[in-house]
């Protein structure tokens, strides 16, 4: 059982071997390389461990990690503890663009029924990004009336998913969404005085939202996908990782599909099958 002795003064400084220790867990579990720079983020988001379990040392806490009931119950709360999760309504706008102008009519022109566009949202965070994908696939789906789509928005960390399945946010989280696409798709709160909005549920039924780790043998994916958004994620990744994870997304991505990615982000040099279609954007060849 764990220790829930409350304290004022914990040890905050994690020795090099638990530091070391850390790094390997870290890395194999979700592919984030924990250099010397990142000791003191480490360290910092692990005294949040340390209060929400009780454990007094980071020393302590780094043996419960690793112990039998550590693995079952601490270290996904240690995985949601060290992951960044950045987003916005649509961040970086032209993507969003670029998919409605280009690329929905190009895949709805192809001759493969491709009225059920099929779109993942690898890396969704809080659900800034998929909820953004919604509205803007249903703006779409207005115009032509025949257009289906569904998207699967993954994360790694159940803190955010859990966030992004309730679909509340702020009214400023939402000051970026266009106000003719807010009026259509947000709904404000009974009580103004919280300034909340909630996305309407015919957005929030598009999206399935699941757990997934980006470094897991098995993506459970069962068929092809025709639009992949993982934008800001691989630059947390070194070289080989960040190729070892867009082989796989292009083994998912049907032919003729497209890869997003973040616009500090880029595949140069990694000779994969991909060509460019835009900037941060790629299609794999039919």
């Amino acid at each position: 059982m764990l220790d829930t002795r409350q304290t004022t003064t914990v040890s905050k400084g994690l020795s090099d071997s638990d530091f070391n220790r850390l790094g390997v867990f870290i890395v194999n579990a979700c592919g984030i390389k924990m250099e010397l720079p990142k000791r003191a983020m480490l360290e910092s988001r692990l005294m949040k461990r340390l209060r929400a379990t009780g454990i007094l040392t980071p020393h302590e806490y780094v043996d419960y990690l690793f112990s039998p009931e550590g693995q079952a119950h601490e270290q996904i709360h240690m995985i949601d503890a060290v992951t960044t999760n950045k987003t916005d309504f649509f961040r970086e706008p032209t993507h969003f663009s670029f998919l409605s102008e280009t690329v929905l009519p190009i895949l709805l022109d192809d001759g493969k029924a491709r009225n059920n566009v099929f779109i993942w949202s690898a890396g969704c965070s809080t659900g800034e990004e998929p909820y953004t994908l919604a509205m803007v696939m249903s703006e779409y789906g207005a115009v032509h009336r025949n257009f289906k789509f569904r998207i699967l928005a993954t994360d790694i960390s159940t803190r955010v998913l859990d966030a992004a399945e309730q679909g509340v946010y702020e009214e400023a989280k939402v000051e970026p969404v266009p106000m003719e696409i807010r009026r259509k798709y947000l709904l404000r709160s009974k009580d103004p005085s919280r300034r909340l909005v909630k996305i309407a549920p015919e957005v929030r039924s598009r999206i399935e939202f699941r757990r997934l780790n980006l470094m897991d043998a098995n993506f459970a994916i069962h068929e092809p996908v025709d639009v992949i958004f993982c934008r800001n994620v691989i630059i947390y990744f070194d070289r080989p990782t960040q190729k070892r994870l867009m082989t796989r997304f292009i083994e998912h991505l049907r032919p003729g599909g497209y890869l997003f990615l973040g616009h500090s982000e880029s595949l140069q040099g990694l000779n994969l099958p991909l060509v460019q279609a835009s900037s941060t954007v790629y299609q794999r060849p039919l």
